[in-house]
């Protein structure tokens, strides 16, 4: 196919959908994309096949071809579907609280769809709904004190990346954790409390000692945005009053 591109395919976005035809259930990347996510979220990435969508749908699995050339492709369709939630929220007019913003519907999607913490972050998100969320992002922090010009906003950008991916993938795998061993934070202290408590009382570990026994079972949403604000705080240079 020629393209802008040279003789490479057009990606997914810039392909229009394949004409309808007279066939007894009509088909969009949309409903693909719906029916993607649906299984995703019942079963993890692992359990996703173009097969299952094709049964869940009740077409032939050749006919989901038509509309996605490969798995990847059709990653992009449910990660963007994705980004269309995050990107309903709109902007403010503030600065940070359009980052605040951003930054807490990326979390609940991510916690309603567990799979996309596994995609952030390891393939460039380039869908229209994925673009627009990256531009409220990097326009609102371009904003903020502290950001001088394009070297700044990249640093700034990179920093808070990749707290939301270090953060939204350990939140998820101890959700994981405690769902596949039936193990919650009770659980655990009484299997393994008595070990921690021998080796605490040896002295040699006193800061962990004291996170231990006086530290809290943190809030997930609240060490979340205590974070985020510190983070924020950090690489913008800007302290709230």
């Amino acid at each position: 196919m020629d393209t802008p591109y040279g003789s490479a395919p057009l990606p997914v976005w810039e392909r229009p959908e394949p004409a309808p035809r007279a066939a007894p259930v009509p088909l969009s990347r949309a409903k693909i994309a719906a029916s993607a996510i649906r299984i995703a979220d019942a079963d993890g990435l692992d359990g996703l096949s173009v097969r299952k969508i094709a049964k869940e749908l009740g077409v032939g699995p050749m006919r989901l071809y038509d509309y996605v050339t490969n798995r990847s492709e059709l990653l992009d369709l449910m990660v963007d579907a994705v980004y269309a939630r995050i990107a309903e929220g709109g902007e403010h007019a503030e600065w940070r609280a359009t980052v605040l913003a951003v930054m807490h519907r990326t979390r609940a999607a991510a916690l309603d769809h567990e799979w996309f913490a596994d995609l952030l972050g390891a393939r460039p998100h380039l869908g229209p709904h994925a673009l627009a969320v990256g531009e409220s992002t990097a326009a609102a922090l371009a904003q903020a004190p502290g950001v001088h010009g394009i070297d700044d906003l990249q640093r700034a950008l990179g920093a808070l990346n990749a707290f939301l991916v270090g953060a939204l993938r350990r939140e998820i795998t101890e959700r994981r954790t405690a769902r596949s061993t039936g193990t919650d934070v009770p659980a655990w202290q009484a299997t393994l409390g008595p070990y921690l408590t021998r080796m605490l009382e040896t002295g040699r570990y006193p800061t962990i000692a004291r996170l231990v026994i006086d530290g809290a079972h943190l809030d997930a949403a609240e060490t979340f945005h205590h974070n985020l604000t510190t983070m924020l705080d950090g690489i913008t240079g800007n302290r709230p009053a």
